[in-house]
């Protein structure tokens, strides 16, 4: 049995199982979508079908294919349904569970169907433009909007709000909510830039302009969740299996969402009513703590903690956090550590350390595959950009170096201890050679052709190139990370994490 609006009366109401109702398809179309990728599908798609099924928001989605690869056969198949199959923990307890999600009503390709794409344009229900074209979507090129289509995501966004104010005479009230979710910063208030520029550049009325500017509404976005798609063929076989259907479009999930919305306009809060107890969305005037708490205490941790996890024989992210000694070892520096030293009138204890938990049980997650070496990829520059300024921070607030952040920068420094070859750099552990990709690579293996700690640290820490300040000169840092590296060196890491353990709550934080 194919999942299909037919089939799915056919399909057993078992636990775990979220199917929706036949009334959400009627619900009439209120968001043009540009991309079909999987983070839309299990993020956005999936919180408006959320809001849908609990009677909220109701609207449902015309999804536009933009590249010319691919096909959205699968889409007509199964009347735009598929499965997020949801896995991982929360809470400390297991999660699975099922969604056939029936968020989406067609999907339309920008390059065989343009015109009706922007038959959307004159419809009085459309209020939302959700995009994640990559990082390389959002980018000006000489576009030209009349073309079919135009041949940049601005471009066919240009095009299609030039249509919309056209039909409706330039009616104020028919401007759109328009949430870019590419991983870039300020993506709203960059996407807002280019097309204004773009509408320059095509000649574009003044009245239009005055109403693109303020009568829509760009809003920046976060967004964070892992997916990391298709199954295997093995667990997508077993699962349909289980489910008693079969999809092409099936995907996984992990059980954590959030899709963080900068506004103040009561306009928008209107419109995006997908904003319930549970959904996973935050609508703020200012949504820059979530990019904090992500960088800090989601990427920062990862990189403190790469090079040791490796180094200790750890393949994966789940495989480390089965190991006493190294899930004691990031409890320590997310609580102990990195939540002082990023605690303001911002952010308070409390949401950094439910933010911290969240991510402890996002790391435990047994269905996702998250590789320690793949996490290494310009460990130095991840290093720089994530965690240097954690480091400065909790100095400058406690007048001493933190245990856990020096024992993940000395295991950094040891992982980058490579000799280049004519492949690359490479450094070795227990016989086991592994490739070193970064950037810095050289400068590493520079310092360590002194092959002596102190030295070595010393000449790591005072590259400002590298760092973007001299190291050293905080009040004892040195001389903690070549500590730590002697014992790595000297003992192993497994003892070296016994012995940081030891080290926590000898001193206490003053606020």
């Amino acid at each position: 049995m194919n999942l299909t609006k037919e089939s799915l009366v056919q399909i057993p109401a078992t636990p775990g199982m979220v199917i929706p109702g036949k009334e959400v398809f009627e619900l009439p179309e209120k968001v043009l979508q540009f991309g079909t990728g999987v983070l839309l599908r299990a993020l956005p798609d999936f919180i408006i079908n959320n809001a849908n099924n609990n009677g909220f928001f109701n609207g449902r989605i015309v999804v536009v294919k933009s590249t010319s690869t691919g096909s959205a056969d699968a889409f007509e198949k199964q009347d735009g349904l598929y499965t997020v199959c949801v896995r991982g923990n929360f809470d400390g307890k297991k999660v699975e569970e099922n969604h056939v999600v029936a968020s989406i009503s067609r999907v339309l390709s920008a390059t065989n169907e343009w015109n009706k794409i922007l038959e959307c344009a004159s419809n009085p229900d459309m209020q939302v433009i959700i995009s994640n074209t990559t990082e390389v979507g959002i980018v000006l090129t000489k576009d030209n909007i009349h073309a079919d289509p135009p041949q940049s995501f601005p471009g066919k966004l240009l095009s299609f709000l030039y249509h919309r104010f056209k039909h409706f005479k330039g009616d104020p009230d028919k401007g759109m909510v328009i949430i870019p979710t590419e991983l870039i910063p300020q993506n709203g208030d960059k996407l807002l830039s280019i097309v204004l520029e773009l509408a320059h550049i095509n000649k574009l009325e003044i009245s239009f302009l005055d109403w693109l500017e303020n009568s829509n509404y760009f809003c920046n976005s976060l967004v964070d969740r892992i997916v990391p798609g298709k199954l295997k063929e093995e667990d997508h076989k077993l699962a349909e299996g289980k489910l008693g259907y079969t999809d092409d479009l099936m995907i996984m999930s992990e059980v954590y969402k959030l899709w963080a919305i900068q506004s103040n306009n009561e306009k928008v809060k209107e419109i995006l009513t997908f904003d319930i107890k549970g959904n996973g969305v935050v609508i703020a005037p200012d949504i820059s703590k979530f990019k904090d708490l992500k960088l800090r205490l989601l990427n920062g941790p990862h990189t403190f903690s790469c090079g040791i996890a490796f180094l200790a024989g750890f393949k994966t992210v789940k495989e480390a956090m089965d190991h006493t000694e190294f899930s004691n070892y990031l409890r320590n520096l997310m609580f102990d550590e990195i939540i002082p030293s990023i605690t303001d009138d911002k952010i308070t204890a409390e949401e950094a350390g439910d933010f911290a938990n969240n991510v402890l049980d996002r790391y435990r997650n047994a269905f996702i595959e998250h590789s320690w070496l793949a996490i290494t990829l310009q460990y130095s520059t991840k290093m720089y950009l994530r965690n240097i300024a954690l480091i400065e921070s909790y100095m400058a607030r406690f007048g001493h170096p933190p245990v856990q952040m020096a024992v993940g920068m000395a295991g950094h420094i040891l992982f980058m201890r490579a000799h280049k070859t004519d492949d690359g750099y490479y450094g070795e552990v227990n016989g086991m050679k592994y490739a070193v990709n970064d950037d810095n690579a050289k400068h590493f293996a520079k310092a360590w052709k002194e092959d002596e700690p102190g030295t070595v640290v010393h000449k790591i820490l005072s590259d400002t190139v590298m760092w973007g300040s001299n190291l050293t000169l905080l009040n004892g840092f040195e001389d903690e990370v070549t500590g730590w590296l002697k014992i790595m060196m000297d003992r192993g890491i497994l003892f070296t994490l016994k012995e940081a353990d030891k080290k926590k709550g000898e001193v206490v934080h003053e606020k």
